[in-house]
C-alpha cells in the first residue's frame, strides 16, 4: 500500500507540539514544576541582596565616601587678567601703538596655602563618618533580618493553624456524618443533630480564617524580600519547632558589646566627635593667600608679589571649638546609653525566651495529650450515648484551643529566640 505523502502544515504542526513539549521539560520552565520553596536562611539572604530600602541605605555610604574626595582635595589656584583703557567708543584710536602705549594689562595667579593641617583633618573627619555610616547601615541589615524573622514565623504559624483547621474540620465532618445516621435512626434528635450540623460552620470558617492568614502572611514577607526576588506562589521551608540554646546571660551579654552594630557605630561616634574637634581647632588656624602679578601699564612690564593673611583679632572659631567639645562628652554619654541598652535588650530577651520555652514544655509535657485524650474519650463516649452533646462539643473546643495555644507558644518561644539573636548580634549563639 501506497503511503500518503505528510503535507508541509501537517509537519510543522508536529515540529511546534514536540518545541513545546521539549520546552515544559527544560528546567525552569515553570510547566509542572512545585512552587518555590525558601528556608529562613534563604529568607534573610534575599531580603539582604533585594530589600530596598536597604538598598537604598547602603547608598548612604557610597555617597560618605564621596565625601571623603571632596574633603581631601586641595583648594584651586585663582587665575585672573584685565586689559583696561581700551578705545571701545572711540574706533578711530585702535592702534598698535595705542593699545601698546596707553592701555594697561594685568595677570595674576593667586593660590590660598591652608594652615593647621585642615586638608588632613578634613579627611579624618570624613573616614570617621564613613565608619559611623557603615556601622548603622550593618545595624540596619540587624534590624531587618529580624524583621525577616519575625514574618518567616508568622507564615509557619499561619501554615499550622491552617494545617490544624483542616484536620479538625476533616475529623468534624466524620462527626457530622456519624450524626446525621444517628438522626435517621432516631438514635438522637433532630435538634441534637442540627446543632451539631451548625458548629460545622465554626470549623468551617477556622480554615477560611487560617487560609486567609498565611495568604496575608506570605504576601508580608514577600514585600520584606523585594518583591521580585520570589515568585507569587513560593513558599516557606523548614521545621516549626526549635532547639535547646547553651549559654548563660553574661556570655551572651559579652558576645553583644562585640558584635552589636549599634554599639560599634557609638563607640566610633566618639571617634568622630573628637576629629570633629581637632578640624574645629585647625579651622581656627588663618589661612594665607600667596599672589603673584604680572603689569602692562604705558609700555612698561612690571612684576609684583603678594601675600595676606588675616589678622585673627576676633574671629578664631571659638564657637565652633566649644561645640565641638561639647560634642564629644554628648557622644560619651551617648555611647554609655548605647551599652546600657545592649545589656538590657540581651537581658530582655534572654529571659524572654526562657519563660516562652518553659511554657512549651508545660505542653509537652503532658498537656497536649491530656487534651487529645479527653476528646476521643469524648467523642467515644458520645457515639454511645454516654454523655450529652454539649459535653462533647466543649472537649472538642478544649482540644482546639490547647492545639492552638501550643502553636502560638511555639511561634512566641521561636520569636524570643529571633529577639535574642538580634540582641546578641549574630545569627550563632555561644
Amino acid at each position: 500500500m501506497k503511503r500518503k505523502p505528510i503535507s508541509s502544515g501537517a509537519r510543522k504542526l508536529g515540529w511546534l507540539v514536540v518545541s513545546c513539549a521539549a520546552f515544559a521539560l527544560m528546567p525552569g520552565s515553570g510547566f509542572g514544576q512545585a512552587p518555590v520553596r525558601i528556608t529562613l536562611d534563604d529568607a534573610i539572604r534575599l531580603a539582604l541582596e533585594h530589600n530596598h530600602s536597604l538598598l537604598a541605605a547602603r547608598t548612604t555610604i557610597q555617597q560618605s565616601e564621596a565625601q571623603e574626595i571632596t574633603a581631601k582635595l586641595k583648594p584651586n589656584p585663582v587665575l585672573f587678567a584685565d586689559w583696561e583703557y581700551l578705545p571701545i567708543f572711540t574706533p578711530s584710536a585702535w592702534s598698535s601703538t595705542y593699545l601698546h602705549d596707553s592701555t594697561e594689562v594685568d595677570a595674576g595667579l593667586s593660590y590660598l596655602i591652608e594652615r593647621g593641617g585642615k586638608r588632613s583633618r578634613r579627611f579624618a573627619a570624613a573616614k570617621d563618618v564613613t565608619a559611623v555610616t557603615r556601622s548603622l547601615v550593618t545595624d540596619n541589615e540587624r534590624t531587618l533580618t529580624f524583621q525577616v524573622a519575625a514574618l518567616f514565623i508568622d507564615v509557619q504559624l499561619a501554615e499550622s493553624t491552617l494545617e490544624l483547621a483542616r484536620e479538625d474540620l476533616k475529623s468534624y465532618e466524620k462527626t457530622v456524618e456519624l450524626g446525621e445516621l444517628r438522626y435517621k435512626k432516631g438514635a438522637i434528635s433532630e435538634d441534637d443533630y442540627l446543632k451539631i450540623d451548625l458548629q460545622l460552620l465554626q470549623f468551617q470558617n477556622d480554615v477560611a480564617q487560617a487560609e486567609l492568614g498565611r495568604v496575608q502572611a506570605l504576601s508580608d514577607l514577600r514585600n520584606q524580600l523585594g518583591y521580585e526576588s520570589v515568585p507569587a506562589d513560593y513558599d516557606v521551608a523548614g521545621v516549626f519547632d526549635y532547639g535547646p540554646v547553651r549559654g548563660n546571660l553574661e556570655d551572651f551579654q559579652m558576645k553583644a558589646l562585640q558584635t552589636r552594630p549599634d554599639y560599634r557605630a557609638a563607640q566610633q561616634g566618639v571617634t568622630s566627635a573628637n576629629s570633629q574637634y581637632l578640624l574645629a581647632k585647625a579651622n581656627g588656624k588663618q589661612d594665607v593667600t600667596v599672589q603673584a602679578n604680572y603689569s602692562h601699564v604705558n609700555g612698561l612690564n612690571a612684576a609684583s608679589f603678594l601675600f595676606s593673611i588675616p589678622l585673627a583679632i576676633h574671629n578664631r572659631n571659638q564657637g565652633e571649638i566649644g561645640r565641638t567639645r561639647f560634642a564629644i562628652t554628648q557622644s560619651q554619654q551617648q555611647e554609655q546609653a548605647t551599652n546600657n541598652q545592649v545589656l538590657t535588650d540581651v537581658r530582655d530577651a534572654y529571659e524572654g525566651f526562657q519563660t516562652n520555652d518553659r511554657i512549651v514544655q508545660l505542653y509537652r509535657s503532658g498537656y497536649l495529650d491530656r487534651a487529645k485524650k479527653d476528646r476521643d474519650i469524648s467523642e467515644y463516649a458520645y457515639q454511645r450515648g454516654a454523655i450529652n452533646l454539649l459535653d462533647f462539643l466543649d472537649a472538642e473546643r478544649s482540644y482546639r484551643a490547647t492545639q492552638l495555644a501550643y502553636r502560638q507558644a511555639i511561634a512566641s518561644c521561636l520569636l524570643a529566640l529571633e529577639q535574642l539573636r538580634t540582641a546578641v548580634g549574630s545569627r550563632s549563639l555561644p
